[in-house]
């Protein structure tokens, strides 16, 4: 480590580098694709009566686009040997979600397999989604498996007739 004054500069290899500007990337990415999902909130008239007191957090927010969040990021920082294992419970049945459609960002549509290896789907609103996540080693030999997340694409718009 080499002093400067006050500063102190540490030797970060090449790889930590990139390794560094890709999250930053990432990270840029997933914000601009989460504000996107967000509906814009409207403007609020100003309250001369609350004074300085801080606001409460608003009510009915959307936590879907933040579950979707926390689960690409647990993604993205697994090792080659490790997977994100998603579960979803309902009552005793064990649900491993393999792939997440958002019909809009209200809603979720959990696809994965039972324990008997059947195919299911759950219809959910976002706000009721109780996911476990646990990162998991991946057998020898085993492919990591990946959740992935499809949200719908946008219509275009119709031409207009002539």
């Amino acid at each position: 480590m080499e002093k400067l004054g006050n500063v102190s500069i540490d030797n970060m290899a090449l790889g930590n580098i990139g390794r560094v500007i890709a999250g930053q990337a990432l990270e840029s990415t997933k914000k601009g694709v989460m504000d996107a999902l967000r509906s814009p909130e409207p403007a609020k008239p100003v309250d001369k009566s609350q004074g300085e007191r801080p606001s409460p957090p608003p009510v009915g927010e959307n936590i879907g686009p933040i579950i979707l969040g926390q689960m690409q990021a647990m993604q993205r920082t697994l090792q080659e040997d490790q997977e994100l294992l998603v579960q979803f419970h309902t009552g005793n049945e064990v649900i491993r979600v393999l792939e997440i459609i958002l019909p809009s960002i209200h809603v979720f549509v959990l696809s994965g397999v039972d324990a008997d290896q059947n195919v299911a789907r759950v219809v959910i609103p976002a706000e009721a989604a109780r996911l476990v996540f646990k990162v998991m080693k991946v057998a020898e030999g085993a492919k990591a498996i990946k959740v992935t997340v499809l949200s719908p694409r946008p219509n275009p718009a119709p031409a207009p007739a002539a």
